[in-house]
Parts: structure tokens; sequence; C-alpha cells
């Protein structure tokens, strides 16, 4: 009688510990998630920043994103995030958007 109630006793505990690390790994990928977001965000900013000063100190947009690099210190996770940036003229705010990279899709890339 006192094995069976112990064997509850340790199931009772498994899983209690088993929900308890569940609640963590959940808890630890929308922490990680809304990281992503903030560091998104804060790279939609410094380009902007970057091509408004650039605009404002030569009286034209840049080119490409790489002369942002180049000249005004960007820099940025390129595996994280991917960044389009579409020029319509000199005097024409361009078009920027940033894309978090799917790991699925750099995964499927290296196969």
């Amino acid at each position: 009688m006192r094995k069976k109630g112990q064997n509850k006793k340790t199931i009772f505990t498994l899983i209690t510990f088993a929900a308890i690390m569940l609640a963590f790994l959940i808890s630890v990928h929308i922490a990680s998630k809304g990281n992503v977001e903030r560091q998104k965000e804060s790279l939609e900013k410094a380009i902007q920043r970057d091509v408004t000063y650039c605009y404002a100190t030569t009286g034209r947009y840049p080119k490409t994103l790489d002369y942002i690099e180049r000249v005004y210190g960007l820099t940025y996770d390129k595996e994280l995030f991917s960044v389009d940036y579409v020029v319509k003229g000199s005097r024409i705010p361009p078009e920027v958007t940033v894309n978090q990279i799917d790991d699925k899709e750099g995964s499927n890339g290296e196969q």
C-alpha cells in the first residue's frame, strides 16, 4: 500500500515539474520575441535618423543602405534582419522596410 502512495507522489511531482518547466519555456520565448521587436524598432529609428541627418547636411537622401553603413556607422544583425531600401529620388525620402528573417528560411537555404 505504501508503494501506491509513493507512486502517486512521484507522478504528481513529475507533472508539477513538467508544468513549471513548460511555463518557464513559454515565458522565455515571449521575452525573446519582445526583445527582437525592440531591436527592430531601434534599427528602424536608427536608419530614419541617419537618413534625415544626411538630408539635413547634404540636401540629398542617401542612395544606398551601404552608404549609411559606411558614412554614418549603421550596424545591425544581418542574420536577424533584412532591410529593403528603395530610393525614389535624391530629394524624395527613401522607402525603408525592416523585416525579421525567419529562422526556418535560413535553415532551408543551407541544406
